[in-house]
């Protein structure tokens, strides 16, 4: 049985849940407690090499890191990924834009908010982020309005991967109020056939409020 390696307040283990939960497919959970330090021992070292989650561990021992990776590879082959190759690149210029753009900024400033870690930012660093943030949504708008899920191929990993962290931008202090099509769009996603609607908190994990080791 498949193994996933998952902190349950990440949306980045979100994705893949999700995915997981779309297709039906059998998997055991493992929790990493990240903020103890568990990311960083030699033995998951070996599975992530970031001490990131999420992970996947296969029957025959193989590992995959990188929520943009294992979403590809399990999506392969299902209705959540073209055949062809040139919808296949499209589905990935999202997932790169998802993390350049959207996890590493509004994920960024989310995290910090609900962990009570954004005063210890650097001003410039939030502004630069929330600069930056604000310019993804207003491009996720314009895109949207143009077709109801990323790409032509339909709803997609490319929808699951965006909607990870743009769904949650207002807790980031972003407003979605003036992105209509975008919000619309989150709408769609949550009304998807097997939609994962179960969050987790930060605030479960009382180690949340420290820095990552």
């Amino acid at each position: 049985m498949l193994t996933l390696f998952d902190y349950p307040a990440s949306e980045n283990a979100w994705k893949v849940r999700q995915l997981l939960h779309h297709l039906q497919l059998p998997y055991r959970s493992e929790k990493i407690s990240i903020f103890e330090g568990e990311g960083r021992t030699a033995d998951y070292l070996r599975i992530s090499p970031t001490g990131t989650v999420p992970a996947i561990r296969l029957d025959d021992g193989r590992t995959l890191s990188e929520s943009g990776a294992i979403l590809f590879f399990l999506a392969t082959g299902t209705p959540y990924l073209p055949d062809d190759a040139f919808g296949r690149a499209k589905v990935q210029q999202w997932l790169s834009f998802e993390q350049e753009r959207v996890e590493s900024v509004i994920g960024s400033l989310r995290y910090w908010t609900l962990t009570g870690k954004l005063d210890r930012r650097h001003p410039a660093l939030v502004e630069m982020k929330r600069s930056t943030g604000q310019q993804s949504l207003q491009i996720l708008e314009r895109e949207l309005a143009a077709r109801p899920f990323l790409t032509d191929h339909g709803y997609s990993i490319a929808d699951i991967a965006l909607f990870a962290y743009t769904s949650h931008a207002e807790e980031a202090g972003f407003a979605l109020a003036p992105f209509p099509h975008l919000r619309a769009w989150v709408e769609r996603v949550k009304s998807q056939p097997g939609f994962l609607a179960t969050t987790h908190p930060y605030s479960d994990d009382p180690f949340s409020a420290g820095e990552l080791p």
